[in-house]
């Protein structure tokens, strides 16, 4: 049984930043893909960043050169490096884990990331 747990979000100034971690257990992970996905209210959920077993990543365009993504598959984590946080970078924010041959998801209960002055 697979199991996601972020932490990691809260309220932050425009501008300022945040660090989402997701630890992830119950499986080994060397094979998946590792990721965030967002949703805002009244939103449908999008990707924000993902990255491969091999360390490629995939960045959606409303974050690229603020968010950085990255992977430690001795610790089993995923964490996205949150700068230069705007009032639309409020959401709840989602980790997620998925095996590309069997197309099998997993997705951890999200952690809110508010951006207010």
């Amino acid at each position: 049984q697979v199991q996601l747990v972020e932490s990691g979000g809260g309220l932050v100034q425009p501008g300022g930043s945040l660090r989402l971690s997701c630890a992830a257990s119950g499986s080994t992970f060397g094979f998946s893909h590792m990721g965030w996905y967002r949703q805002a209210p009244g939103r449908q959920r999008e990707l924000v960043a993902t990255v491969t077993s091999g360390g490629s990543t995939v960045y959606a365009d409303s974050v690229k050169g603020r968010f950085t993504i990255s992977r430690d598959d001795a610790k089993n984590t995923v964490d996205l490096q949150m700068n230069s946080l705007k009032s639309e970078d409020t959401a709840v924010y989602y980790c997620n884990v998925k095996w590309p041959v069997s197309g099998t998801n997993y997705w951890g209960q999200g952690t809110q990331v508010t951006v207010s002055s």
